[in-house]
């Protein structure tokens, strides 16, 4: 196999320090580009493609033929052997002087092999972008897990400090059983988080390639999301580059030009075809003789050795129809695939200003929640004091407990929303996987 060129960009960045045996975000999109279904089974079409370019290419080359009858001939003739063997050979070659259909079927070949790789591009695109949501979704529901534990214990301890201030006589049973309430109103929420999460690792390791057999174990995953402050995006320049980079464009324009070069091959049918040949037959023995063929001269009944050579002329006039029908198809084929090819490029400029839009309004949603989480924290110290002294109702409690636990819960999904969009970001613009360009294109 040949060596394989790919770009996926290290996304450390976005993610806390790595923990012990934990799979990062790099080491998953490794594995899924190893050993994922879609994209073997990708590379598997790939070489396909190449022998189909051998024969697109088969039109062009010789054609070599060889013949050898032999046997066991009996019977009794004077001066004869009774039993004898016998054999003789024919042979033939022809080679393609002019065909319209051969130029382009060479550069149809080519297509069909830059057409396997785009393929193999948009299936490592979608898979490794499927492995980096699933790696996203993994780690912000831990998080909102974690998050929701973290309040039920601080709840959990409330509940205790107002059962002893009920034992001691100085709060009623109510306080005491909306703290146990507050409390069990929580564990419906981690428990969907960690469901959540658990999918995620399911979705993570079935897009990475690995066995889901009894006894399997599901990955976890390394790291915390985290909110980061993106430089300024240029949605025109960035535009640009991916109309002209992503895998699922240039496969379009591929489709495009295969469909231009299918219509050249049928329109070689219009021309004539000139051919070389040259034949011959070969006799091991001598005065062999043959029925008469009309000749005054016993000679020309001699079977001997020859060689013919010369051109063959082929050109179809008259098909009533059928190649202009052929071509008129070939060719709503290609004007079909041009108005795919120039929709799609119309979209890449929309979809990333909507993604630059939705990035700026998670910054400034970031920076609010960040205040509310702040503020919100705060409170939480002052009506938990002022509840063990009796200076606040349980109400209080909740409702500050409340808006701390959304203040938190928005700050991960703002920090997991920005690193979707950042993937979509890099999915939108074909950062994830390219092709190498030029005469060297080399395949794993």
């Amino acid at each position: 196999m040949k060596t394989l060129l790919f770009g996926v960009i290290s996304l450390a960045s976005a993610l806390g320090l790595p923990t012990v045996d934990a799979i990062t975000l790099d080491a998953a999109l490794a594995r899924t580009l190893e050993n994922n279904p879609a994209i073997r089974e990708a590379k598997s079409t790939l070489e396909q493609a190449s022998g189909r370019r051998l024969v697109l290419r088969a039109g062009s080359l010789p054609d070599v033929g060889l013949i050898t009858p032999g046997g066991v001939q009996g019977g009794h003739r004077a001066g004869e052997n009774k039993v004898q063997p016998f054999a003789f050979a024919q042979g033939f070659f022809t080679q393609p002087l002019f065909n319209g259909a051969i130029p382009a079927a060479y550069r149809r070949g080519d297509v069909e092999v830059l057409i396997a790789q785009q393929r193999l591009n948009i299936a490592t695109t979608e898979q490794l972008h499927t492995a980096r949501v699933a790696f996203y979704t993994a780690a912000f529901n831990r998080s909102m897990g974690d998050l929701a534990e973290r309040q039920r214990q601080r709840l959990q301890g409330n509940a205790v400090a107002q059962a002893d201030r009920y034992q001691a006589g100085r709060s009623d049973r109510s306080a005491l059983t909306v703290a146990q309430a507050l409390e069990q109103q929580l564990q419906p929420r981690v428990e969907e988080a960690r469901r959540l999460h658990d999918t995620a690792l399911l979705k993570l390791a079935q897009t990475m390639g690995d066995d889901l057999g009894p006894g399997a174990n599901l990955p976890s995953v390394d790291g915390e999301l985290r909110f980061t402050n993106m430089p300024a995006l240029d949605p025109d320049i960035e535009a640009r580059t991916a109309v002209a980079q992503r895998p699922d464009l240039k496969l379009a324009r591929l489709l495009v030009r295969a469909a231009a070069e299918d219509q050249r091959i049928i329109e070689a049918a219009y021309y004539p075809m000139i051919n070389a040949t040259i034949s011959g037959d070969y006799i091991p023995v001598s005065d062999i003789r043959r029925g008469s063929e009309g000749s005054a001269r016993r000679s020309d009944d001699i079977i001997s050795s020859e060689a013919r050579f010369g051109a063959a002329y082929t050109w179809r006039v008259v098909d009533n129809g059928r190649t202009t029908g052929a071509v008129q198809r070939q060719r709503a084929v290609r004007e079909t695939n041009q108005l795919v090819l120039a929709r799609l490029e119309a979209e890449v400029p929309r979809e990333l200003t909507r993604i630059q839009n939705n990035l700026r309004g998670l910054t400034a949603r970031q920076a609010s929640l960040a205040r509310a989480s702040g503020a919100a924290e705060k409170t939480v110290a002052d009506v938990q004091n002022n509840l063990a002294e009796g200076l606040s109702s349980p109400l209080e409690y909740r409702t500050a407990e409340s808006s701390f636990l959304e203040a938190e819960a928005g700050l991960l999904s703002v920090a997991f929303e920005q690193n979707l969009a950042r993937a979509e970001w890099d999915r939108a613009t074909g950062r994830y996987f390219q092709f190498p360009d030029g005469p060297n294109r080399n395949v794993q």
